[in-house]
C-alpha cells in the first residue's frame, strides 16, 4: 500500500492469505487509523492513511535493524551479494542531470503510475528480459524498486549484468511515498516513540500482545511504556 492504493483482493493475493482473514487485518488497520478506505462498487479499494505511516514502518524496520542481530543475515540471504555497487540520491541526481545513466523503475506498471523518480522509465522485472534492447548501449542503467529489502532491483541489476549491461542499484530504493525523495529528513524521536507507545496500547488489546512485545524486544520501547 505504500507503494499506492490495491483492493482487498490483490492485498490478499499479494499477502497469501484467504480473502476473509485479508479483510480482518485490514480492518483492525483502519480501525487503528492507519488505512483508509473507499469503495468502488462492490470492491473496496485501501490506501496507507498517510505517508507518516510509511515513515512509521520504515523506522520500525531501522531500528529492528540496528538492534537485532538476526536481520542482516536474513536480509543478505533474501537478497543475495552480487558485488553490485549502490548510488546514493545525490549521486543519481547529479549523473541523471548529465546524461550519464538511465533510470529504471522496475515495480509493477501500476506501482509506476502511482509515483516515480522523474525521469525513470518503466520496466517491470518480468518484461526486462524482452525489454533490453529500449536502453540504450553503453550508457549505465540504475535500478530501483520499493526500498532496501526489496528483492526486484538485485534481480534486475544481476539479470542486466548477465546480458552484459552497466547497471547498478539506488540505495534504499525509490519506491514513492516508501522512500527518502518525499520523506527528506527523519521524524523527532519523541513523536516516534509516543505513535509506537500508543501502537503497543492498541496491539496489546488487538494482537495479543505480538507486536507490543516485538517493540520492546527491539529495545524501541520499554516494558512499562505499554501500560
Amino acid at each position: 500500500m505504500a507503494q499506492g492504493e490495491r483492493t482487498v483482493d490483490a492485498l490478499a493475493k499479494a499477502a497469501g492469505l484467504n480473502l476473509t482473514t485479508a479483510s480482518a487485518h485490514l480492518q483492525t488497520l483502519r480501525q487503528a487509523g492507519l488505512v483508509d478506505t473507499r469503495r468502488d462498487g462492490v470492491r473496496i479499494h485501501c490506501r496507507l492513511a498517510g505517508d507518516d505511516v510509511a515513515a512509521l514502518y520504515a523506522l520500525l524496520r531501522q531500528v529492528a535493524r540496528a538492534h537485532q542481530a538476526a536481520v542482516e543475515p536474513a536480509r543478505s540471504a533474501y537478497l543475495g551479494t552480487d558485488g553490485a555497487r549502490e548510488v546514493d540520491r545525490e549521486e543519481l541526481l547529479a549523473r541523471a542531470a548529465a546524461g550519464e545513466v538511465v533510470i529504471v523503475d522496475v515495480r509493477p506498471a501500476e506501482e509506476y503510475a502511482a509515483g516515480r523518480i522523474p525521469g525513470a522509465v518503466s520496466i517491470p522485472l518480468g518484461e526486462l528480459a524482452d525489454r533490453i534492447a529500449e536502453l540504450p548501449e553503453g550508457t549505465e542503467v540504475v535500478a530501483y524498486c520499493r526500498g532496501a529489502y526489496c528483492v526486484l532491483a538485485y534481480d534486475a541489476v544481476r539479470l542486466l549484468r548477465e546480458r552484459g549491461r552497466r547497471a547498478v542499484r539506488l540505495a534504499d530504493g525509490g519506491g514513492w511515498p516508501n522512500c527518502p525523495w518525499r520523506r527528506q529528513g527523519p521524524h523527532e524521536s519523541g513523536e516516534v516513540r509516543e505513535l509506537a507507545r500508543w501502537l503497543c496500547r492498541f496491539s496489546w488489546m488487538s494482537f495479543r500482545h505480538e507486536f507490543g512485545s516485538h517493540l520492546v524486544r527491539i529495545g524501541m520501547i520499554n516494558m512499562d511504556e505499554t501500560r
